[in-house]
């Protein structure tokens, strides 16, 4: 056998190990909320891209929703404003608001529509308040077990998921910043992005939720043990809730709230591996925690 064929094989045996998985997810809607490492590093951002276009040409239909603290603080600190946390919640003026969605919808989306794009005319930016996608009420903080006003902070509480589908049926890809309104039309709202994607993967019937974060998914025993929980079900994920470190809680109510609605499986990934999102999809092994229904339900 030539060099050349022995080079060769390994990618032919790659691709033959994905067959099943290509088989299993054809023409199935995928909600991908993209965060983390993987939104800040270069390499990590033009990886993920490339993901979710070979998604797409796989025949799939992926569906990326986005928030982007890190850049909301670093422009928040350009304009003298300070970045106020309660409860692991950004406290939002109006005024912070403003910059909020200028962040999300001018810089993060606008930046993250033109890496897809590099590969064809595929992806569209929307936020939550176009055409009603996403319609929030106020939420408050619990300090101490204390209700705290945190301003334009927002829970998703109705999804019109409408014009995603037919952006999907024409072949693109939905490119959301988790923004909503009212349903008085008078507020604008910041939505945890966790929050929004699964609300939104719950409302389009998708077959999987991917939550891409900066840990290798949920610990058993952390910080005892780094070992990764590989699979859990609805049930066992709702015991280990209260003991979650906050930053964990939004992503893992995110894969518990969908897949209690009908999503078949929700995975919290490592966004800081190149390439993690085609792994977990495309590999028998998979990387990071799979949330499952409880068995017996919606199967």
């Amino acid at each position: 056998m030539s060099t050349r064929q022995h080079t060769a094989l390994p990618k032919a045996r790659t691709l033959i190990e994905a067959l099943p998985w290509l088989t299993r997810h054809h023409g199935k809607t995928v909600v991908i909320k993209f965060g983390g490492n993987a939104m800040v590093d270069e390499e990590l951002k033009a990886a993920f891209a490339q993901d979710v276009v070979f998604l797409r040409h796989a025949g799939l239909r992926p569906v990326v929703v986005h928030g982007g603290g890190p850049q909301i603080s670093a422009q928040l600190d350009r304009l003298g404003l300070t970045s106020e946390f309660k409860a692991g919640l950004r406290v939002t003026t109006p005024e912070t608001m403003d910059v909020v969605r200028m962040v999300l919808a001018g810089q993060v989306q606008r930046e993250l529509v033109g890496l897809l794009n590099q590969h064809g005319p595929l992806a569209v930016g929307m936020t939550g308040e176009d055409a009603h996608l996403m319609t929030a009420t106020k939420r408050w903080a619990d300090v101490d077990g204390e209700r705290v006003d945190i301003g334009r902070v927002g829970d998703v509480s109705a999804v019109e998921p409408g014009a995603v589908r037919a952006l999907l049926d024409d072949g693109r890809i939905p490119v959301i910043s988790s923004i909503a309104r009212s349903a008085d039309d008078e507020h604008v709202y910041n939505v945890n992005a966790d929050t929004a994607a699964a609300a939104l993967a719950a409302a389009l019937g998708a077959e999987t939720l991917m939550v891409l974060t900066d840990v290798e998914g949920l610990y058993a025993d952390w910080p005892r043990s780094d070992d990764v929980i590989s699979r859990l079900t609805v049930s066992e994920l709702e015991k280990l809730l209260p003991d979650l470190a906050s930053g964990m809680v939004p992503k893992m109510e995110g894969c518990l709230h969908a897949v209690r609605q009908g999503v078949r499986t929700a995975r919290v990934i490592d966004g800081r591996v190149q390439h993690a999102i085609l792994l977990e999809i495309f590999t028998d092994e998979g990387i990071g925690t799979m949330v499952v229904p409880d068995e017996g339900e919606h199967a």
